[in-house]
């Protein structure tokens, strides 16, 4: 289908960005509205934990499942696909009276984080591998701000006070109308986006969205310790976009809702308007080829990504350390930490993603965008455990789990085992999955 205005590389990263910015704020648009649903539903603060947790669910499976369908199909029509069905279950939700009902339909809703991978396959479409850590942190950075603008934005809007003409209950009027803004995105970006720079590029993409390929690439050392630095990065930004609104109002008793939104805003603003430099760095590092640590010589993204994913961890402990002086700017301030330590290694992830895979990234996205969601399901948990002595030593256990992930990254991003780490893998090679070796 041919758009009714000329589209470019930039305003394909335009509307994809905006498409994104408005999942991820329909995503996590419960967050701040964790209190008066609890009080509504009867909910316990463990029980609000896994729907934080509850967000996360479907995602793993379905940015695998979108990431080979944009390759196949096309960026577009999935997008729209996604954005048009969770604008419907958004709407129903406002409507729900029970529990059972308004927990399915959040389900669904929660499914908006999926056109993540749908995105960065649309951008990867239309950016020369020079540009693509730049556009694709710019995409994701901007993008995953809309968790931000959902802390910062939907309480002032539908205060505790709200009065509308459909509900008087503020959570209720905003799952409404974020729901109606999203069938209007779907039918947005069905019109006015195009699925590649040129038919020959469509067609490349296409020819290699087959299941043998996908299996291949999905079992590469490269593609699996992408895929778990994603759990530690993007899953860890998940998981405290649906948490620290909760954590800021319970762990330093900051009962006003709209503050401890807006502190929980501080993460995701460094979370998403940071990645940009995240990719940025690493495109910058290739082309200069410039060492920045003594360790992995010559592979430049893969020390910037190695630096950032070892800020992460340390950020971790800082946020526990911070938490237990009692002092919620302290603590504020080093979750804005451990929220730039998340842009930066997200961006010189999804550098690298497609500058490995130029025509099946929608594939190796999928499987790495979806993995990574996993610390967004199991991280919530942690935080929410009633076993923990207080709400602060969660984050120190969670930073101890990511240490095994941060020794495998230095074993693949080692020369010798990096030049191989499109082509050696899990499974022998192409030969296993019915497709000749190279």
């Amino acid at each position: 289908m041919n758009s009714p205005i000329k589209m470019t590389k930039y305003r394909t990263l335009l509307l994809a960005t905006v498409g994104f910015n408005f999942s991820f704020l329909i995503w996590f648009s419960f967050a701040p509205f964790t209190g008066p649903m609890a009080d509504e539903f009867g909910l316990s603060l463990a029980e609000i934990g896994v729907l934080a947790s509850a967000a996360i669910w479907l995602a793993p499976f379905g940015r695998i499942l979108t990431g080979w369908l944009s390759d196949r199909f096309g960026a577009p029509t999935i997008f729209a696909i996604v954005l048009a069905y969770v604008g419907v279950f958004s709407i129903w939700s406002a409507f729900a009276e029970s529990y059972t009902v308004f927990f399915i339909t959040r389900l669904i809703v929660a499914t908006a984080g999926i056109t993540f991978v749908i995105g960065i396959q649309h951008v990867s479409e239309w950016f020369d591998a020079s540009e693509l850590g730049t556009a694709e942190g710019i995409y994701a950075g901007i993008g995953n701000a809309g968790a931000a603008g959902g802390a910062l934005i939907l309480p002032r809007v539908f205060s505790p006070g709200w009065s509308g003409p459909i509900f008087n209950t503020n959570w209720r009027a905003a799952f409404f109308y974020t729901g109606i803004v999203s069938i209007v995105l779907a039918g947005v970006y069905y019109t006015f986006g195009e699925a590649a720079k040129s038919s020959q590029k469509r067609a490349a993409t296409k020819s290699k969205a087959s299941l043998k390929e996908w299996i291949f690439t999905a079992t590469r050392y490269g593609t699996v310790v992408l895929a778990l630095a994603y759990v530690m990065t993007f899953g860890l930004e998940l998981s405290m976009n649906g948490w620290l609104a909760t954590y800021y109002r319970e762990g330093f008793n900051t009962q006003n809702l709209v503050l401890a939104s807006t502190f929980a805003a501080t993460f995701s603003v460094a979370a998403g308007l940071l990645r940009p430099v995240g990719g940025y760095v690493s495109d910058l590092l290739a082309r200069k080829e410039r060492n920045i640590i003594p360790f992995f010589t010559g592979r430049y993204r893969e020390q910037w990504t190695f630096v950032s994913l070892c800020f992460v961890v340390l950020a971790m402990f800082g946020m526990t350390l911070a938490g237990l002086t009692g002092q919620v700017l302290i603590a504020v301030s080093a979750g804005f930490l451990v929220g730039m330590g998340c842009a930066f290694s997200e961006g010189a992830i999804f550098a690298q993603v497609p500058a490995m895979f130029p025509d099946s990234s929608g594939a190796v996205a999928g499987v790495v965008g979806g993995v990574g969601t996993v610390g967004g399901i199991v991280y919530p948990l942690v935080y929410a455990a009633p076993l923990l002595p207080n709400l602060h030593t969660g984050y120190s256990i969670v930073a101890v789990s990511m240490i095994p992930i941060v020794l495998l990254a230095a074993w693949v991003f080692q020369p010798t085992v990096a030049e191989r780490a499109t082509d050696d893998g899990l499974v022998t090679g192409r030969d296993s999955g019915g497709v000749a070796d190279d």
